[in-house]
């Protein structure tokens, strides 16, 4: 794959973005958060086939990408599910909308197999951490419910927090933290609740090291469905640009690139063309 030509500078948490030359109207820039991105430079090889120069620009958070969508520093970005789009967009008033599903990234329960090797082998006394952000938060609570373990409030509010347990079915003891920060602790706890692109980092795979899955069926894949977002004025505009969302979005959504993510992810990320 080509090297990634990065053209950005990122300083704390503000956001620099200075010009590769000088850019013409086939060239678009693609915010990208992680470091789990192969189907994208797959993508990019693609698309140059059409005349299109796909940059990357890459972000350390979830806050500043649709941002900089919205206020024209990037032309896509691609980080989020269908949940998260949604808050942000009733949050911030962004005027921006989605071209194309992605995929899909599971939560599942992974064990420290020096204590457990399976669901049932949960007992009191053990510690379970999971994310502590609003929205993964609310996944690994209902996850826990789903598993046996807790029982949630039928009615809870926007986001499902700890006070909405009503019931703790099996005496464990919850950990919130920072996603990243769970796989590092893994020894030390009986399990945790960690995202697949970060479990895949830290080298888990849900097929091996996973004890319980998040269901992706149903109404419930909906919501953690990925997408590509756009400005929706510039889609509105016609042109060339639209003209390339269309070109990117049928890259993307390929046979090829699927194949790319089956083969690169093993299951961590699921595409849902």
């Amino acid at each position: 794959m080509k090297k990634l030509v990065l053209c950005v500078t990122l300083v704390a948490l503000s956001l620099t973005l200075s010009a590769c030359g000088n850019r013409d109207e086939n060239t678009v820039r693609i915010g990208l958060v992680g470091v789990l991105h192969y189907q994208w430079y797959a993508i990019q090889e693609m698309v140059a086939e059409e005349g299109v120069n796909l940059e990357f620009v890459f972000f350390s958070d979830f806050v500043t990408p649709n941002r900089a969508l919205n206020d024209g520093d990037i032309e896509l970005n691609a980080f989020q599910n269908r949940i998260f789009f949604d808050t942000e967009v009733a949050m911030h008033g962004y005027e921006i909308t989605y071209i194309a599903e992605t995929f899909i990234a599971p939560l599942n329960i992974f064990a420290n197999r020096a204590r457990i090797n399976s669901l049932e082998e949960i007992s009191d006394g053990h510690t379970i951490a999971l994310p502590s952000d609003p929205t993964n938060l609310d996944r690994g609570l209902r996850l826990l419910e789903d598993a046996g373990l807790i029982v949630l409030d039928p009615t809870p509010g926007a986001h499902i927090t700890e006070l909405d347990i009503v019931e703790f079915l099996v005496d464990i003891t919850l950990m919130p933290m920072e996603s990243n920060m769970i796989a590092g602790i893994l020894p030390d706890v009986e399990a945790g609740i960690i995202n697949n692109p970060t479990a895949f980092i830290a080298g888990l795979r849900p097929d091996t090291d996973s004890i319980f899955t998040e269901n992706i069926e149903g109404e419930v894949a909906h919501g953690l469905t990925n997408l590509i977002a756009v400005r929706t004025a510039d889609l509105e505009a016609g042109g060339r640009l639209a003209e390339i969302f269309e070109i990117i979005a049928r890259a993307h959504n390929s046979d090829e690139v699927r194949q790319v993510m089956i083969d690169a992810y093993q299951g961590a990320l699921v595409p849902v063309w």
